[in-house]
């Protein structure tokens, strides 16, 4: 397994119904190789420029929202925009009164909230959890 830096990829977030599932077919059909694995909650796959964010539906990404919507496959894809200090950046874009879909997350891969645009569309902004240098 290898990790890459964020800031040097393209990311998109997939919301998947079987984390391994879909890492077996990216790798295997599609010439994606393996960046990160905590399945079955999440999983990244990356193939050049692209990391692919596979979430299962134990991931922070598939969790419900404050008013009750799921997300599900095929929906709710968003790109994502790697911050330093997603506290700071929210607060920044709230004090600007942008909306929010819900509250930071954290998960295996880090810290994740939703931002809509005005025709309520997701911008997911993430912070990375540190690198395990241990690995």
């Amino acid at each position: 397994m290898t990790t890459t830096a964020p800031a040097e990829l393209a990311r998109v977030r997939y919301l998947v119904d079987d984390v391994r599932e879909a890492v077996d077919f990216y790798t295997t059909h599609l010439g994606f190789t393996v960046d990160f694995d905590a399945a079955p909650a999440f999983a990244a796959v990356v193939r050049g420029r692209l990391q692919l964010l596979l979430a299962g539906p134990k991931s922070s990404a598939g969790r419900p929202m404050p008013d009750g919507a799921v997300p599900t496959p095929g929906s709710w894809n968003r790109f994502q925009l790697v911050v330093d200090d997603i506290a700071t950046e929210v607060a920044r874009l709230r004090s600007a009164g942008l909306t929010f879909r819900n509250d930071i997350l954290s998960g295996p891969g880090g810290q994740q909230i939703l931002l809509q645009d005005p025709a309520g569309n997701f911008v997911e902004l993430f912070q990375p959890a540190p690198l395990d240098r241990t690995r």
